[in-house]
């Protein structure tokens, strides 16, 4: 049986900040229904629910050096969902009030990758591959091959390397290279860690392991251009014929309208007419006017830049002159926040501003907005429009990344389609969009198809995962 270890800085259902965690927590179910012999490793964060730390049982312990220091590294183990956990157990590093954005960055995660390498054998699992996830994992790469790859044990191992948002590297600086990661200055080049005169634990990831893997198809194209390429481009370009894009998908059975315990009214692609009851009851926990006719939209996102909100501020006037209802939920920038602050003390009965972040009340905004609003500047998957095709609730995203892979505009010639898109990072554009989902809303028979489509696009980790295996199957091989 092939055997892999994951490595990422957090996982649902026990530390979660991000899409980062959602893939962490449900991709491993999926490989392990494909007889893959999947475990995951991350930090044991102070923050991790007492529920699950209270069945974690001690396994190892070793010391790990981290520049001057010798630190402690225990080894705990959590059988969960019929994968093995296991983690990184040093109080100095991760009893935090948080899980990120903290002065000494590069070395709990310098920590993190060494500790992880010293540990493995004694796991009494050596894996196969060793798939790390985004920045905080990525010089484990590096020390894999210039450190370990020499003993016997570690030999055969084979890396796997997965961007999940290029924008967020983990830059340093550069005298960290031998001190905190104990890796040689021969490596310290523009075809190793440097980048600008700097250590970027990203980019150890991408030049060091066997083969890198982005969140969509279309990203994957994406990071190769300028644009979209945060200055690692002619990087990537050079190593495109080891680069992969996998869409992601999402857990099923979380994510599930059919039996969804935190939604009002429970129901199915077969039964769609149910889910008025959830937009009206919605309305009525918001403080919004119960309307059965009026579209309500749908914001359930970081209130950041990147995920195109300017171009709403742009048109916010505009869009909330016509009869629509805007449902916002997030944190983030303030001057996003301030932006659906504003609009909803100028429209109470046309928005909802909720400036905090609530599990269950995305799940509500989901089961009960007629719409799904996306425009992200760039997008490498997204998780959002996914989990509202699950729902029903329609997206209406800009064609870029993963939102150009899994939303296809709808035809109401064919039928075929589920939701609405459009090209240029463009506010008006997008009100143009907009506005034909608005028109179509009232035709209650194209739109009850339109529901259905959605409902029925398959997003869960099958296919993906089946990718993820053939991937290993032939890494290992080589």
């Amino acid at each position: 049986m092939l055997k892999v270890l994951f490595v990422a800085s957090e996982a649902a259902p026990f530390a979660k900040t991000g899409g980062l965690g959602d893939v962490i927590g449900s991709l491993p179910k999926e490989l392990k229904k494909q007889s893959i012999d999947v475990r995951v490793i991350i930090p044991k964060y102070s923050s991790i629910p007492a529920e699950y730390v209270n069945q974690m049982v001690p396994q190892a312990a070793v010391t790990v050096p981290v520049g001057w220091r010798r630190q402690h590294s225990g080894l705990l183990e959590l059988k969960y969902q019929d994968i093995t956990w296991y983690f990184i157990d040093n109080e100095y590093y991760f009893k935090r009030g948080t899980l990120y954005g903290h002065y000494d960055e590069a070395e709990r995660f310098a920590f993190l990758c060494r500790a992880v390498l010293k540990i493995l054998p004694q796991l009494g699992f050596m894996p196969d591959i060793i798939h790390c996830h985004d920045w905080q994992t990525g010089p484990l790469a590096a020390m894999l091959k210039q450190q370990y790859l020499v003993r016997n044990e570690y030999s055969a191992i084979k890396t796997v390397f997965t961007v999940h948002n290029l924008m967020y590297q983990g830059v340093f600086p550069a005298d960290i290279l031998g001190d905190l990661l104990g890796l040689p200055a021969t490596v310290f080049n523009a075809d190793g860690l440097e980048f600008f005169g700097q250590v970027n634990y990203l980019k150890a990831g991408l030049a060091f392991s066997d083969v890198i893997t982005t969140v969509s198809k279309s990203y994957a194209s994406e990071i190769q251009q300028p644009y979209f390429g945060e200055k690692l481009d002619g990087f990537l370009t050079k190593r495109q014929g080891d680069i992969y894009g996998i869409i992601n998908g999402i857990d099923c059975d979380i994510y599930n309208p059919a039996d969804d315990p935190t939604i009002y009214t429970n129901y199915t692609w077969r039964g769609t007419t149910k889910r008025l009851g959830n937009k009206l009851r919605l309305q009525a926990e918001l403080g919004l006017p119960e309307s059965r006719t009026t579209p309500l939209i749908g914001i359930v996102s970081r209130l950041v830049d990147s995920k195109g909100l300017d171009l709403v501020a742009h048109v916010m006037e505009e869009l909330l002159a016509r009869d629509v209802q805007l449902v916002v939920l997030g944190t983030g920038e303030a001057r996003f926040e301030s932006l659906f602050q504003e609009a909803a003390r100028r429209h109470p009965d046309k928005v909802s501003a909720n400036i905090t972040f609530s599990d269950s009340l995305a799940h509500r905004i989901y089961a009960g907005s007629d719409m799904f609003l996306m425009p992200s500047r760039f997008e490498p998957c997204g998780i959002g429009q996914l989990i509202a095709l699950r729902y029903g609730s329609i997206p209406i995203v800009r064609e870029v990344g993963g939102l150009k892979d899994t939303i296809t505009p709808f035809n109401t010639a064919t039928g075929e389609g589920n939701g609405f898109s459009f090209v240029s990072y463009n506010a008006h554009e997008m009100l143009s969009v907009i506005e034909d989902a608005l028109a179509l809303y009232p035709d209650k028979t194209q739109w009850a198809k339109l529901v259905r489509n959605a409902m029925r696009s398959d997003n869960s980790w099958q296919s993906s995962a089946n990718e993820y295996r053939r991937l290993y199957e032939t890494l290992t091989a080589r």
